[in-house]
């Protein structure tokens, strides 16, 4: 048994991959993702928390693309090109010589992971270099019991200690007793760097991939009567992600440990099948999720909040006490005790202040308004400012774009706009100014002004029977106007004057 390393360490994540099963033009394998990570963003969270003193990620196959979202998520991760993808082994070897040419410098232990395998928990790598350290072996492996190990390797332990692995097995290289076999590698390795730099120069390509393959790492230090061991840890924690059908049961399992969480840290989820939450989203305690709600990017729902059913929110912020019911929102600010919905669609630079109420088919964007203001139904708000304590009428529209550029409409506190306006920006209305139902504004209302701006009514007598003769249209004019003559006298009728022996009986 060596010394026990050091705590230095470098991670080197496996990403060079084609991942051919994925059927994608569009992206690389470890950029696809999901909870709002990447393949590659997943593994590289995993690793946050260790403290690494390097951290390496071998990219080859399109590596540019892999290259610029490696430099967005972590710019402090170095990227290895590997040029020719020639094995596993082949790939740590690269990374090695490319962060640490100095091979005499002590960098304690090498961790070794691969970019696809998204549901690896930071405990239990934090675990792995824990018993690594502890018990100074040349290398201590992640292993898995699966009752279908196809296309997995095969950890092979000696027969005269358990604790102990002689060897891993490629799948496409066992024999059907080696298949048999039930334990299986993750490929994730913690290794004492001194022995892996030398080891790396000695792999070989005798397998049926013709590469190197890191797991012989292993074979050579049980030849060389140097100890490897193994933590075990779930199957579904290592499982690999090659084809889309992978790439959606992984995701459902890390929903199902994010909603959990969640939920113990006080957190009430209706319907927790129905509930999708990235990573990155905030929930602080005493927030309600009702059924079919997705929570995306880096939101943030405060306590007391009620959101859905039915509802998306993407990098969006909720003050306290607000209810969201069948709301789209992205990249939106809410404050506190805010109502809106249902049916209501907030875009990127909303700002609605305290106890705001935005109802049915109500679209805003890149517009604030202010505390205690309505917007009840059927209304667009568009590039617009709007004061406090306001009542925008049903069927407004803030009209901002004239074809060319955007411009903005100013309304100002206790404002009161009657139904169906358009305000044409640029305009604005002034404090506790009114404007009339059905007016166009198109010039500024000052303050404790009513704008009206809308045509006179004109109504044309007999255009229907004229125009539309024999129309159903015309007939019921037609009944409309015998009835109302026939109404109109008897008005007349009852007012006459009662005759003089009528009037001579009922009068003594």
């Amino acid at each position: 048994m060596s010394e026990v390393p050091s705590d230095r360490l470098t991670v080197v994540v496996l990403a060079a991959g084609e991942g051919t099963r994925m059927r994608s033009a569009a992206l690389p394998k470890v950029l696809h993702g999901f909870a709002g990570r990447s393949l590659l963003g997943h593994a590289l969270a995993a690793t946050a928390g260790l403290n690494a003193d390097t951290t390496a990620v071998v990219i080859g196959h399109r590596r540019e693309e892999v290259h610029r979202h490696l430099a967005e998520i972590a710019p402090t991760a170095r990227p290895v090109v590997q040029e020719r993808q020639d094995g596993t082994g082949h790939a740590v070897r690269v990374a090695l010589e490319a962060v640490h040419p100095d091979a005499a410098r002590d960098i304690g232990t090498v961790l070794v992971l691969p970019g696809d395998a998204p549901l690896l928990r930071p405990e239990t790598l934090h675990s792995l270099l824990a018993r690594h350290r502890a018990s100074g072996v040349a290398a201590t492996l992640l292993t898995s019991m699966m009752a279908d190990a196809t296309g997995y390797g095969r950890v092979i332990r000696s027969a005269d200690n358990a604790n102990a692995v002689e060897r891993v097995v490629e799948h496409k290289d066992a024999t059907a007793a080696e298949r048999a076999v039930g334990e299986v590698s993750a490929l994730v390795y913690a290794f004492d760097a001194a022995l892996l730099r030398d080891a790396v120069t000695r792999l070989t390509t005798d397998n049926v991939q013709g590469e190197q393959y890191l797991p012989e790492i292993v074979t050579i230090f049980a030849r060389e009567g140097r100890s490897v061991h193994a933590v075990t840890a779930p199957a579904e924690e290592t499982a690999g992600v090659n084809d889309r059908v992978q790439l959606a049961a992984a995701h459902r399992v890390y929903n199902q440990r994010l909603v959990e969480t969640h939920m113990r840290n006080g957190v009430t989820i209706v319907d927790p099948a129905t509930t999708w939450i990235d990573a990155e989203v905030h929930l602080a305690a005493d927030v309600t999720i009702k059924p079919n709600v997705q929570l995306e990017g880096g939101t943030r729902i405060e306590s007391g909040a009620v959101i859905g059913p039915d509802s998306t929110l993407t990098d969006t912020i909720v003050g306290p006490g607000s209810v969201l019911h069948r709301v789209v929102a992205r990249q939106a600010v809410v404050g506190a005790g805010v109502t809106i919905g249902p049916f209501a669609y907030l875009r990127a630079e909303t700002v609605l202040a305290d106890r705001v109420h935005i109802g049915t088919y109500v679209e805003i964007k890149r517009s604030n308004i202010g505390t205690g203001t309505k917007v009840p139904h059927l209304t667009y708000v568009g590039d617009a400012s709007i004061g406090e304590h306001t009542n925008i009428g049903a069927a407004t529209v803030f009209v901002n774009y004239d074809g060319v550029d955007k411009h903005r409409t100013m309304i100002g506190d206790h404002v009161r706009t009657g139904a169906d306006n358009m305000f044409v920006a640029p305009v604005s209305v002034g404090d506790g100014a009114y404007t009339a139902a059905g007016s166009v504004i198109t010039e500024d209302v000052p303050a404790g002004a009513l704008g009206v701006a809308r045509a006179r009514q004109r109504n044309v007598a007999g255009w229907v029977s004229r125009r539309r003769p024999g129309t159903k249209a015309a007939k019921a004019a037609e009944i409309a106007q015998v009835a109302g003559v026939a109404e109109t006298a008897g008005v007349a009728e009852t007012a006459r004057p009662a005759d003089d022996a009528t009037t001579e009986s009922t009068g003594r």
